[in-house]
């Protein structure tokens, strides 16, 4: 049977806006690894968009298939194969300039979330950056309607799941050593946050 490769409409909907915050953010970088790549569409688009990157997509090993079908239709030479990386497993010391994970941090358990911040430190280099675009609360309260009621689907599906607060994700990168920078306002109720390693 033919491969049928992933396709996300939230990937389609949100790379442009991503993007026009990511060029400025990583016009000094080299080399970027995507915690959880997903389809690997966003990875081909940004990429494609900045070529003085190496953009290196990473996720758990039954979605690795999906994302080499979008690579290897872009061929593009900034786009190495992805990587397997569990959060939840050993951490090797990486070191890229940035961190970038997108629509994650409401899927992992929270205490998959404090293991990335830990871990982050090890997997970027001095100054480097921890990217992260997705919805959060704020002040232990949902920012819309919407998200309110996405939390609770979330929960419904997975207990463990579900939007998390800013101030408590902060909590987790200041107690990894990272301050937070940025705080962007995105489309659909999301955010881009940012947070640079001390």
């Amino acid at each position: 049977m033919e491969f049928e490769k992933p396709f996300s409409a939230a990937c389609e909907r949100n790379r442009g806006p991503i993007l026009a915050k990511l060029e400025g953010l990583l016009a000094d970088c080299r080399d970027v690894l995507e915690i959880g790549s997903g389809t690997g569409q966003h990875a081909v688009h940004f990429a494609a968009a900045m070529p003085w990157l190496r953009w290196q997509c990473s996720d758990l090993h039954e979605r690795l298939d999906g994302i080499r079908s979008w690579l290897a239709e872009a061929a593009l030479p900034n786009l190495p194969a992805p990587i397997e990386l569990d959060v939840d497993g050993a951490a090797e010391a990486v070191r890229q300039d940035a961190l970038f994970t997108a629509n994650t941090l409401h899927i992992m358990a929270w205490d998959t979330v404090a293991r990335l911040f830990r871990q982050a430190p090890l997997w970027l280099q001095p100054a480097g950056r921890l990217i992260v675009y997705g919805p959060f609360h704020r002040d232990g309260r949902p920012t819309s309607a919407g998200n309110a009621a996405f939390d609770r689907a979330l929960r419904v599906a997975n207990p463990s799941s579900g939007i998390r607060d800013l101030a408590a994700v902060d909590a987790l990168a200041s107690g990894a050593g990272l301050h937070r920078t940025d705080t962007w306002s995105m489309p659909a109720n999301n955010l881009l946050v940012v947070w640079r390693r001390d």
